[in-house]
């Protein structure tokens, strides 16, 4: 069962293996912080080691951007939910039927884990958006593609800090907002485009805020987290 911490600080656990991880996370603590499992990681240590960091407390966001034929994501999202995962997510760009099939499949289930759908990925750009034929700035795609999610009936979504502000104001105070591209003060902006600092972005009504390399690349991860955390309440 997810617990019921304050930390609105979800740690990128973006390592290449297994022992580089959990090297890292030894020192962390369930009550500062959760921890997002994607892709790199999932891949190369697996589920065990998702149910390893459920097991030591640690709420799990996994982020593997579920994106696929209804019924195909509707049987990941049940698999996830028996990891015992806090917050797993889906493409909103995979349609309404792909996304109501996903949360009908964990409501069946015991899990409480929830459910939210990606937007408009934080690398991307107006150009990059044209590239793929969508017309739409990032801004009103992504407001397109929440709308969409929220009529899904799940959580929220995954979308730039830039645009909590605006979501806010038209999804209203529950909606779940997680925002990746957040950048300590100083730190590098790396292959994000969109990015904002954790106050800002805390002033904006975020829910959650994900931060990966300014903490995992830190020479003093206790101290950013800590920072962050202050810069949250």
């Amino acid at each position: 069962m997810p617990n019921k911490l304050s930390s609105k600080l979800i740690i990128a656990l973006d390592f290449p293996n297994k022992k580089q991880a959990i090297q890292f996370i030894k020192p962390l603590s369930p009550e500062n912080c959760k921890l997002k499992v994607g892709f790199e990681l999932f891949v190369a240590a697996g589920p065990d080691f998702v149910k390893h960091l459920v097991d030591k407390g640690f709420d799990v966001f996994l982020d593997l951007k579920f994106h696929d034929i209804p019924n195909t994501v509707a049987s990941a999202c049940r698999s996830a939910a028996d990891l015992g995962v806090w917050m797993m997510n889906v493409h909103a760009s995979g349609g309404q039927k792909m996304m109501l099939a996903a949360k009908q499949a964990l409501e069946e289930t015991d899990s409480n884990a929830k459910l939210i759908a990606v937007t408009v990925l934080t690398s991307m750009d107006k150009e990059q958006l044209a590239s793929t034929n969508i017309t739409l700035s990032p801004e009103e795609q992504v407001k397109h593609l929440a709308r969409l999610t929220k009529a899904s009936t799940l959580d929220g979504i995954v979308c730039s800090a830039r645009e909590a502000k605006m979501l806010r104001e038209t999804l209203g105070p529950d909606f779940l907002l997680v925002t990746p591209g957040i950048r300590p003060t100083g730190s590098d902006q790396g292959d994000q485009h969109r990015v904002m600092t954790p106050a800002d972005a805390n002033a904006d009504g975020v829910s959650y805020i994900v931060v990966g390399r300014p903490i995992t690349q830190s020479d003093n991860p206790l101290a950013v987290i800590d920072q962050i955390n202050l810069d949250m309440q």
